[in-house]
C-alpha cells in the first residue's frame, strides 16, 4: 500500500518503464522531430544536412506505437529521403536502403512490443485478481467500527506480502486480525492465504476470541506438518469489539502490542505476549485476553514491525508512539487521514521502506460508548 489499505491498488501509478502506457511527450516525440527536422532543413538550405537524423524517428515510434503507426512514420521518412523535392540533404541509395532497413526493423520491434505488452497486461490483471481474492480492500466501516490502514508489500510489483489483516462482522460483534508471517514477499502469500481463510471461518463459528487464535495456530501446524523440521510460524494480534459493550478484547500471539490513542495521548496496551502461531501450543496454553474499556473518540492502532523497524540514515528506528500525537489532528474524524499522515511521516523519516508494512486504525462508533468528558 504509499496508499491506504482501502484504496491501495488504485492509488499507485505504475511507471512508464514498468508497464504503464507511455506519457504523451513520448508519443508526440517522433512527430515533433519529423516536423522540426523538415523546417530546420528548409531554413538552412544546403548549409547543414539534417536528413540523417530522420533515421531516429522509426525507432522512437516503436517505443510507444504499434506496428501500423510505426510503418506509417517509417514510410514517411523513407519517402522524404528519396524525394529530391524534399531537399533533405543528398542521401545516396545506400543511405536510403539503410533507413528503410531501420524502418522495417522498427515495425517488427513495435509488433513484438505490442504483443508482449498485451500479454503483460493479461498476466498483471490475473495476478491482481488473485491477490485481491487473498487480501481484499479494507472496508471503511465494519459493523460499528470504522477502520482504515496502510499496507505495503516489500517485494516490488507485489500487492500482497508477508503481512496480513482482516476485519469481519461476526454473530456477536466485529473481529479483526493483524499479523506477520515468517518471511516476506511472494514466498509468504500461501501462508497468508491459509491464515486468512482460517480466520474468516473462525469468526463465524468460534464463540471466544481465544478459539479464533487456536484455529489460526492449528492452520499453521497442519500446513507445516508434511515438511520435516518445518519452521512455519506467524505473529498476530486479534481484536473483538462486542455488540452493545463499550470495550475491546485483545489477544497477542507474539506480536507487537497495539496502541491506544486517547485525548491526544498514546498508550501501549499491556496485552500479555502469548506464543506465536504455528507452535501448536494455543490449545495447551491459550493466550490471555486483555479487556480495555473504550471512550468516545478513542483510536486503536495495530501495526507490524515493518513500521517500527523502518530506519533513517543514522540507523534509528521510527518512533511511532512518540510521533502519533503530533500526527493526530483533532479536526479529522476519518481514520484514513491518520494512516495517510503516518505513511508520509515514515517516508520522510526513513526514505525507503524495505520490509512488509501494515498499520490499521480502528475507531469504534458504538452509541453506548460514554462521552470522553
Amino acid at each position: 500500500m504509499d496508499w491506504p489499505v482501502a484504496r491501495r491498488r488504485g492509488g499507485e501509478e505504475r511507471a512508464w518503464l514498468r508497464g504503464a502506457p507511455p506519457p504523451r511527450w513520448v508519443r508526440l516525440l517522433p512527430w515533433v522531430l519529423l516536423v522540426a527536422l523538415c523546417l530546420l532543413q528548409l531554413f538552412t538550405d544546403d548549409r547543414l544536412e539534417l536528413g540523417f537524423l530522420l533515421a531516429a524517428i522509426p525507432p522512437l515510434a516503436a517505443l510507444s506505437y504499434g506496428s501500423s503507426t510505426t510503418a506509417l512514420l517509417g514510410g514517411l521518412v523513407v519517402l522524404l529521403l528519396a524525394l529530391p523535392a524534399a531537399n533533405l540533404g543528398r542521401p545516396g541509395n545506400s543511405d536510403v536502403l539503410t533507413v528503410l532497413f531501420v524502418a522495417i526493423l522498427s515495425v517488427l520491434i513495435a509488433w513484438v512490443r505490442s504483443r508482449r505488452d498485451e500479454q503483460l497486461v493479461t498476466v498483471r490483471t490475473v495476478a491482481e485478481a488473485a491477490q485481491f481474492a487473498v487480501l481484499p480492500p479494507l472496508p471503511e466501516k465494519v459493523g460499528s467500527v470504522r477502520c482504515a490502514g496502510l499496507y505495503r508489500a516489500a517485494q516490488r510489483g507485489a500487492l500482497v506480502g508477508g503481512d496480513f489483516f482482516d476485519v469481519r462482522r461476526g454473530p456477536s460483534g466485529v473481529r479483526a486480525v493483524v499479523g506477520d508471517v515468517q518471511g516476506h514477499g511472494l514466498s509468504a502469500v500461501g501462508t497468508v492465504a491459509g491464515l486468512l481463510g482460517a480466520f474468516r471461518e473462525a469468526v463465524l463459528d468460534r464463540r471466544e476470541l481465544v478459539g479464533v487464535a487456536a484455529r489460526l495456530d492449528r492452520r499453521l501446524v497442519v500446513d507445516a506438518g508434511p515438511e520435516e523440521h518445518a519452521e512455519l510460524f506467524a505473529t498476530a494480534v486479534l481484536f473483538e469489539f462486542p455488540d452493545g459493550s463499550p470495550v475491546v478484547r485483545v489477544i497477542s500471539c507474539g506480536h507487537p502490542p497495539p496502541l491506544l490513542l486517547r485525548e491526544g495521548r498514546v498508550t501501549e496496551l499491556p496485552v500479555p505476549a502469548g506464543t506465536p502461531l504455528g507452535l501448536g501450543v494455543a490449545g495447551i496454553a491459550p493466550p490471555e485476553v486483555l479487556t480495555v474499556p473504550l471512550k468516545a473518540g478513542d483510536r486503536l492502532v495495530a501495526l507490524t514491525d515493518g513500521v517500527t523497524e523502518a530506519r533513517n540514515g543514522a540507523g534509528e528506528f521510527y518512533p511511532l508512539a512518540a510521533r502519533l500525537p503530533g500526527l493526530m489532528d483533532a479536526d479529522h474524524e476519518d481514520p484514513g487521514e491518520l494512516t495517510d499522515a503516518v505513511w508520509r511521516d515514515v517516508v520522510r523519516f526513513a526514505g525507503t521502506v524495505r520490509d512488509d508494512l501494515t498499520l490499521l486504525v480502528f475507531a469504534p462508533e458504538d452509541p453506548d460508548v460514554p462521552d470522553a468528558a
